[in-house]
């Protein structure tokens, strides 16, 4: 491409540096093995029946791609519709033209149908019949989880693929191919390493994001070079192409370890806003909100636990919703469940006492079931004692019985050691209670392990 017309291309470079086969695409081999679904529905001498496909991935990973490139490598017809602006009608006429297609060609088209999962129920009921009859090759493509979002006998009658995220070293290929293939840059453009990484980092494992942001640096950057020089794309450039300031993180180095740390321990400590920050941080660097809201589960067993027993089914509600909308809506339920964490009362009683459980183990205390507390509904079960004299609790008044339920071994152990806040300090009055109807000493909250 030449430098008068390095920046007059009727195509955007995401467009322009589209794939033409499946070999030119990059960062998806584990969907692209010999003999999977998408190979064989690319294969030009497949001519049986194939499956439909529903391509589930985050935005920028290739699903439009993938299809294109299918169709043409198959010899299909491609028909593209989106969801977002079709309706019944024209999934119909979109229908009733691949019949004609087919009809004559004696292939079914491929119908690509973006964010399927835009379609209402009856939108969705109007594709069955043409996939069905293989009236279409159905491929959809969707940013939410195709179990939430799409109806259950579409879901049935195709295969679902998961695109992931591409890795940085993806997201760098894609950059270099830029660089110099003839539809990008064609050596016109050079990139120092920060500005590449720059560029690799704010991506978020977008490749069309990253193509985006590299068009507009360049475009920074070629603003007063002679027209017959190589423009060298800075960091400066790239942080004026996305007039925001750089993140500083990296997804696999130090930045990601520190970041994460660092906003643990703001929600244990209580600093809603720093953990807000810290939160914002990694969802602007493009971190997994999943391996977010895995931490956060956690945490909300390790430091909060009882005190807080709302704590957990909140935390674990927030990574459903990341499962089921995904980013950027994602980020909301994130920072709800962040703020929570932060302000609920703090206790790792239920971390602690299964450490000390466990440890007990290890060092070789665990003795035998009692023979009251023993299975005793198979047969022979009660020829050997097992089940006998254990009482009922719930035929007791308070519900609690005092006979022997550890082995002797562990009997006087104590792992469980209730805090003063929040929650836990009613369990620590039940634990109390207990105790004393047990006939056993309560572990206080200014006792140490035994």
């Amino acid at each position: 491409m030449t430098s008068d017309s390095l920046f007059s291309a009727p195509l955007p470079l995401a467009v322009a540096l589209r794939p033409r086969t499946l070999d030119d695409i990059i960062g998806q081999d584990q969907i692209l093995a010999p003999g999977g679904p998408l190979r064989s529905l690319a294969d030009s001498g497949h001519r049986g029946a194939v499956s439909s496909v529903i391509l589930w991935g985050p935005p920028g990973t290739g699903k439009t791609t993938l299809a294109s490139v299918i169709a043409r490598s198959s010899g299909r017809r491609f028909v593209e519709l989106s969801a977002v602006t079709a309706g019944v009608k024209d999934v119909r006429d979109a229908i009733e033209e691949s019949r004609r297609v087919g009809e004559t060609s004696g292939v079914a088209p491929v119908l690509f149908l973006d964010e399927i999962h835009r379609f209402s129920k009856a939108q969705q009921d109007a594709l069955l019949p043409a996939v069905e009859n293989g009236i279409v090759v159905l491929i959809a493509a969707t940013t939410e989880n195709p179990s939430f979002s799409v109806i259950a006998p579409l879901l049935s009658r195709s295969v679902m693929v998961t695109v992931k995220s591409l890795e940085p070293e993806h997201i760098a290929l894609v950059l270099d191919r830029a660089l110099t293939d003839e539809r990008g840059f064609a050596g016109g453009i050079s990139l120092e390493g920060e500005a590449k990484e720059a560029l690799v980092r704010l991506s978020g494992g977008d490749a069309r994001k990253a193509l985006t942001a590299l068009e507009a640096s360049a475009s920074v950057a070629r603003a007063g070079v002679a027209a017959d020089s190589t423009a060298v794309v800075t960091p400066e450039h790239v942080a004026e192409a996305m007039n925001s300031a750089q993140v500083r993180y990296d997804r696999d180095g130090d930045q990601h370890y520190d970041v994460i740390s660092a906003f643990i321990k703001s929600v244990r400590g209580s600093d809603a806003d720093a953990a807000l920050h810290y939160l914002a941080r990694m969802i602007e660097a493009g971190e997994d909100p999943r391996f977010i809201a895995r931490r956060l589960i956690i945490l909300a067993s390790e430091d909060i636990g009882l005190a807080d027993p709302h704590a957990l089914p909140l935390a674990v509600a927030a990574a459903d919703a990341i499962a089921l909308i995904g980013l950027p809506e994602g980020r909301i339920p994130l920072a709800q469940a962040t703020i929570y964490l932060a302000l609920a009362p703090k206790s790792n009683a239920a971390y602690t006492a299964i450490n000390a459980a466990q440890q007990a183990i290890r060092d070789g205390h665990s003795g035998v079931v009692p023979p009251a507390v023993r299975d005793a509904h198979y047969f022979g079960a009660a020829a050997l004692g097992h089940g006998q004299d254990y009482v009922y609790p719930h035929d007791q008044p308070a519900g609690i019985v005092a006979q022997q339920y550890a082995p002797d071994a562990v009997r006087s152990h104590r792992y469980y050691t209730p805090t003063t806040r929040g929650f836990e300090a009613e369990l620590a009055k039940r634990s109390q209670v207990i105790a004393e109807i047990l006939g056993r000493s309560p572990r206080r909250a200014a006792e140490a392990p035994e």
